[in-house]
């Protein structure tokens, strides 16, 4: 299996800037490691093979290593919490969603190395549990009924420590006929011992990490002096809270407030604030939600509600085990470093190419002069499809791919490690959708030579992988670039690519922040040349937030091809209180950026243009130099041709200019190539591209009012065929004049009255 892996503090970096790299070995003590510059990562024996070009760097050499840990599931912790030594009452609002979990934690304040404190908890099957720890050893009251998940309940606690009494109260906030889940139960336990700091769904362990995590919601808890009925959550959750019932709170942590945040805020007298691990989930419907507002930012008092989950992951907190200084003059494009621990065999794979970007130097004044070419790297895409597990966890995958499904070594190694946390297309335990994705983390497909499920035959590459087709073009027709990332974009904006005249994208620019659509769409207006090289471009809205650095939210509302489906009311992003989901449904369809827009998707084989009517247009001319041929990549690295995987077209109901060109579109697809469902309302009977005519890729141009440009190729597996016949074939050649022509700085005529050939 996976030997070696590992992953860097960002994604991006500037020469002169120093980037850190987190290391985990599985055997031996020490790896190698050493700079590259990566050139192509695809590692098939039908196209140019794996290209990597050695950078000498201080990193270079032997280093030490060992075996890191993750620390999954979330968590709240309020460090220095009074120890809870004399009579008190819990009351929280609960949601359970994996009751057959055992001995997971609503509350604890417990010192696992003495065995002493309190903790009060789910054992499996629903069942309420509270356990004292003292001098009298451990004891462990449990409630007679049991929870039922996804239901909503009062749940009260009153505990004395000194003498062990223990009362427990849940009531479910919905009757049911014929039902009773009602439980009221009251033990003495033995006399529980002391301990400090508090924390909600999780328990400090003896070894430094938080075990024994909640799956499910909690909304306003409370602490109270005293032990108390159940029923007085109403009186302190109040607005006026009653003020007897006031003068005995310990804490009341208003989950409703600094939804945007990893602060939780306790309204109580003392302020203990707490602080959220691991990134649960915000902006969740509490237990009042009643449906009349489904903005969180508009009516926060019924999203009081965090959802936990023993496997959320936001940072795998790894130590750093090579650093390099990036040498002030490092060009800007994709970069690695090349780690090992030995020779690579059909067990085991003991390297790695752990990825990153060289941009431009942050200082403008230090740039000089830069080429005006942009790569714009869809690390968006990289984050949300971090760790996509789908085709270990889902059924029915291969009759999706319409093809046997590969698994490698890291795909054996992610199922053994589901501490990695998923990606945006994976759901939690509990069935939840996976809302959140970050890059601190080592993600496996993230890097040269990972084959993915997606990729269809041939070289089964996708994402990042599938991009190094591009890089290697690049350099192998001489053309000099920068990189920006997407989340540098989403930072700097127009600004960041208003230098550029040309942009490329990668192969499959799906996901983009609010500010990433702005300062593209300016740029385009302004009179930039885009060449769209990939497919189902611009089409999720996530959202950054600077209180988790790295991480990305997404909310999968309303129609789009949707392995999860966020639950209504949940439709918003907890980072900013954007609307999420498709960029179509928010009015701004893919269309109107790049000219077309997502039309359909399959994995299995990819097809080939023909030549459209469009192509002769005088327009078109200085695309079709050397290109005589009516049928067009009809070969390739991705599934044997060049129009495959996830295809575009031309729809001017959608915002496709009226001047757009039809310069080829794609046929004989599979019956397995389907159209999107956000282009349909009942089934129809034809989705699959045998029997469908709008199931295609348009290879399209057209030019902007402003003298720039728009070219799609409206294909994932476009670039897969740059390389087919040595770099020389209709594909590469189509490509590279385009790209000629779009670094000309001869602007594009904006009259009809040209025909917009140029010399």
């Amino acid at each position: 299996m996976l030997k070696i892996t590992g992953y860097p503090d960002r994604y991006s970096a500037a020469p002169g800037e120093t980037i850190a790299f987190k290391v985990s070995l599985e055997e031996d003590d020490c790896f190698e490691a050493r700079l590259v510059r990566v050139v192509h990562g695809d590692a098939n024996p039908e196209g140019p093979g794996l290209k990597f070009r050695h950078i000498p760097s201080k990193a270079d050499g032997r280093h030490p290593g060992f075996t890191q840990k993750m620390d999954a599931g979330s968590y709240m912790t309020v460090p220095g919490f009074p120890a809870l030594d004399t009579a008190f009452t819990f009351y929280t609002m609960i949601w359970p969603t994996l009751v057959r979990r055992d001995d997971q934690t609503i509350l604890s304040q417990w010192d696992d190395k003495t065995q002493s404190g309190i903790h009060i908890g789910l054992k499996a099957g629903g069942y309420v549990t509270v356990t004292l720890g003292g001098p009298g050893g451990v004891r462990q009251a449990v409630a007679p009924k049991a929870m039922v998940e996804r239901q909503w309940y009062a749940l009260t606690v009153a505990i004395d420590p000194a003498s062990g009494a223990v009362h427990i109260d849940h009531s479910p906030l919905i009757a049911y006929a014929m039902s009773d889940d009602r439980v009221s139960e009251q033990v003495t336990l033995a006399r529980a011992g002391s301990a400090s700091g508090l924390m909600l769904a999780g328990t400090p362990m003896a070894d430094g990490t938080v075990g024994r995590h909640f799956d499910g919601k909690l909304d306003s808890p409370i602490l109270i002096r005293g032990t108390h009925p159940a029923g007085l959550q109403d009186k302190l959750m109040r607005t006026p809270r009653d003020i007897e019932l006031g003068r005995l709170l310990l804490a009341h942590w208003e989950f409703s407030q600094k939804i945007d945040t990893g602060e939780t805020v306790d309204t109580g007298p003392y302020r203990h604030h707490g602080t959220l691990g691991n990134l649960p989930t915000r902006g969740m419907k509490g237990w009042n939600w009643t449906g009349e507002d489904h903005s969180w930012a508009r009516k926060p008092e019924h999203y009081g509600a965090i959802h936990f989950h023993s496997d959320d992951l936001y940072d795998a907190g790894w130590d750093t085990s090579v650093e390099i200084a990036l040498p002030d003059d490092l060009p800007s494009g994709p970069y690695a470093l090349h780690v090992s621990c030995g020779e690579s065999d059909i067990d085991a794979t003991r390297e790695d190419y752990i990825s990153f970007f060289v941009t431009p130097p942050r200082d403008p004044a230090k740039r000089g002069k830069r080429p005006k070419l942009c790569f714009l790297a869809p690390t968006c895409s990289y984050i949300a499809y971090a760790n996509h597990a789908e085709h270990i966890t889902a059924r029915g995958v291969e009759i999706l791919m319409n093809r046997m499904v590969h698994f490698g070594h890291s795909d054996l190694w992610m199922y053994d490690h589901p501490e990695l946390g998923g990606s945006l297309y994976d759901t939690h335990a509990d069935g939840s959708g996976v809302a959140y994705s970050s890059r601190l983390r080592p993600v496996l497909n993230f890097k040269a030579q990972y084959h993915s499920w997606l990729g269809g035959h041939g070289s089964a590459v996708y994402q990042y992988n599938a991009d190094t087709h591009l890089f290697d073009w690049l350099e192998e027709k001489g053309f000099d670039y920068d990189v920006i990332t997407d989340e540098d974009l989403h930072v700097g904006g127009f600004a960041l690519i208003e230098p550029y005249d040309v942009i490329m994208t990668g192969t499959h620019p799906e996901y983009h922040s609010t500010a990433m659509w702005d300062a593209m769409k300016a740029w385009i207006d302004r009179g930039g040349r885009l060449m769209y090289m990939g497919g189902n471009g611009w089409y999720w809205r996530v959202a950054f937030s600077d209180h988790w650095p790295g991480a990305m939210e997404l909310r999968r509302a309303e129609d789009g091809i949707r392995p999860w489906i966020a639950e209504p009311g949940e439709y918003y992003h907890s980072f900013n209180g954007e609307y999420g989901g498709l960029w179509r449904r928010l009015g701004r369809a893919p269309n109107v950026m790049a000219g077309v827009g997502f039309i359909a998707q399959g994995f299995d084989f990819s097809s080939y243009y023909r030549r459209a009517p469009d192509a002769d247009n005088p327009r078109a001319r200085f695309i079709f130099e050397g290109v005589p041929d009516e049928i067009i990549g009809d070969f390739g690295l991705v599934g044997g041709g060049a129009a495959g995987i996830e295809l575009d077209c031309i729809t001017t109901d959608l915002g496709s200019p009226t001047n757009m060109l039809r310069l080829a579109s794609s046929e004989g697809h599979s019956g397995m190539m389907l159209l999107v469902n956000e282009e349909f309302g009942p089934v129809p009977p034809n989705l699959g591209g045998d029997q469908n005519d709008r199931v295609r890729a348009d290879l399209a141009f057209g030019e902007t009012a402003a003298g720039g440009a728009l070219f799609a190729t409206s294909s994932i597996a476009w670039c897969g065929s740059l390389s087919h016949n040595g770099y020389a074939n209709n594909v590469s050649r189509i490509t590279e004049n385009v790209l000629r022509r779009f670094l000309d700085p001869a602007p594009f005529p904006t009259s009809p009255d040209t025909d917009g050939a140029h010399p």
